[in-house]
Formats: C-alpha cells, structure tokens, sequence
C-alpha cells in the first residue's frame, strides 16, 4: 500500500489564507473599537465632550448628521459660504461653480486686499468676535442661522475695512475659526507662550471663565448612561424632511434609535451639566442626530 505524501502546496495555501482570515478579524475588531463611529455611546459622549472642554459646537457637528455623506466643511461650502461667494451669480446647490464668477474672483481684489500681510484680516477677526459670541450664546444647535447670519456680517464687516467685495472660503473659515479658538480660550484661559525663534512672548496667562468658576486647572469629565432604544418607525415620522435633504439622508437611511444621558462632571464628581442626545445608525455608522440634541445647558452651566 503506497503511503499518502504530504502535499507541502496545499497546506501552505490552507496556511496562507487562515493566517490572512484571521488578520482580516484582527484588524476589523481593532478598526471597529478605535473607531468611535461604530460605537453609539462613544459618539455620543465625544459630540457633548467637544462641547464642554472648550464651548465647540462647531467641531462637534463632525460627528452629527451633517457630516453624514460629505466632509463638514464641504456640507458648510455648498450651504453657507458659495451662496455668499456666487451671491449674484445665480447659485444654487447643484450649480456646476466653474461656469459662474463669484466674490473670489481675484478682479473683486482691492490694492489693500493684495498687499494685505494679514494684520488688517486680524482686525476683521477680533472685530468679529463680538457678534460671534451673541450668536452662539445658547449653543451651535441652531446653525442655519448662526451661519447665515455670521457670513452676512463677515462681508459688511471686512467692506468697511478692505474697501471690496472680495470674498473667498478661506478667508471665511480663517475668521469663523480664529473666533471658535478665542471663544475656547475664554473659558479654559491661556498660559505664557514665546516664540521659539525670537524668544518674544506670543501669548500671556490669562483666566478663563471656567477657572473663575471651578477654580485652575479645572478639568471635566463627560460621562453616558441610560441607554434607550427607541422606537424606528415613530422616530422617522418626526424627522424634519428639508433639513434631512441637506444632509442627503432621507429617514429610510436610518435603521436605529438610541438616546442616552449625558452628564458633565468635575473631577471630584459634582455634576454640573446634563443632556438628552439622540443618536442614529446609518449604515454602518452612528451619527448624532442634532436636530433632536439640544446643547444650551452645556453653554452655560459655568455662570
């Protein structure tokens, strides 16, 4: 009786594709719980910690429904800033941009815009922080108007100091964003900085409102519970429909409801804040669905 030879080819490729499975697995599991998305309460939790550490609802909406099917800042270009741009060029969301002459246009360039060396743009941003702050007082849950109306302001208030019309994303998101860091530094204060190279000093200690109130180097701790399954289908009966649209979701996309408490505290324990969040699965990711998440109390739980 001839004796069965050991086939080397097949046990390597047996090998070969049960050590390529079983990476597969080991990088989907690791994928999966470093990824936030995957996990609800996780995104619940990150979406009111951004809040609470330094007052950013901007940043939060990254892991709300906004940024469902486009990155955030694109959802805010094609929604908040190109109406603003191509205000006189007949836009419109599906416009095809190439074809139409905005406010970016380098013709609309004053000589105080092309010689600028960013000083005078400086005086813009400080100018408009005030306004920024009125308007995100009771939170970022109303961005359709604290878009609208800050662009708005953002074209007066840069004519009076450029002399033009000239308008680009960039130089929106540069002011927008320069004021979402002023406002986080007002609640967390700042410390001396100095330049590296030169040795001057960049930036002076200072209080911040959360300090004041709960005292240096004062910290919080976001933490969820009760979690809540809720029901899909009475769910989808109450979703605004326009505002899905401009999220390109439509409430068939969502195939789950959960809600869950979220709770601010101060490192020895004492709440100070608390929120309902509501979040949503789209395929196979969670999302926060903001317009059933209300933020104010997470503004103001310091005064």
């Amino acid at each position: 009786m001839k004796e069965k030879m050991f086939n080397r080819k097949l046990y390597a490729f047996v090998a070969f594709f049960a050590i390529l499975a079983a990476l597969i697995m080991l990088v989907t599991f690791t994928f999966k719980d470093r990824y936030i998305a995957f996990h609800p309460e996780e995104v619940a939790k990150t979406y009111v910690d951004t809040v609470v550490q330094t007052g950013d609802g901007y940043n939060a909406y990254k892991n709300a429904l906004p940024s469902v099917n486009c990155k955030y800042g694109d959802f805010i270009r094609k929604y908040y800033m190109y109406p603003v741009i191509y205000r006189d060029a007949g836009y419109t969301v599906d416009a095809d941009r190439d074809e139409l002459k905005g406010y970016n246009d380098e013709s609309y360039m004053s000589e105080t815009s092309k010689n600028d060396d960013g000083r005078l743009q400086g005086v813009v941003i400080d100018k408009m922080y005030p306004y920024f702050v009125e308007l995100i007082e009771n939170g970022w849950d109303d961005y359709d108007t604290i878009f609208k109306a800050y662009f708005d302001k953002l074209v007066e208030v840069r004519k009076t100091a450029f002399g033009d019309d000239y308008m680009t994303d960039e130089i929106m998101f540069t002011a927008l964003e320069a004021n979402v860091r002023t406002y986080g530094e007002s609640l967390t204060g700042t410390e001396d900085i100095y330049d590296e190279n030169t040795g001057l000093q960049t930036s002076k200690k200072s209080e911040g409102a959360y300090e004041k109130a709960f005292g240096e180097d004062c910290k919080f701790v976001v933490t969820v519970k009760d979690e809540v399954d809720l029901d899909l289908e009475e769910y989808k009966k109450g979703v605004d429909v326009a505002i899905f649209e401009t999220y390109k979701v439509s409430a068939d996309d969502i195939s789950a409801v959960k809600s869950y408490v979220a709770e601010v505290k101060t490192e020895d324990g004492k709440i100070v804040a608390s929120t309902t969040v509501v979040v949503v699965k789209v395929a196979d990711s969670w999302y926060v669905d903001n317009t059933k998440t209300d933020t104010a109390s997470l503004y103001n739980f310091y005064k």
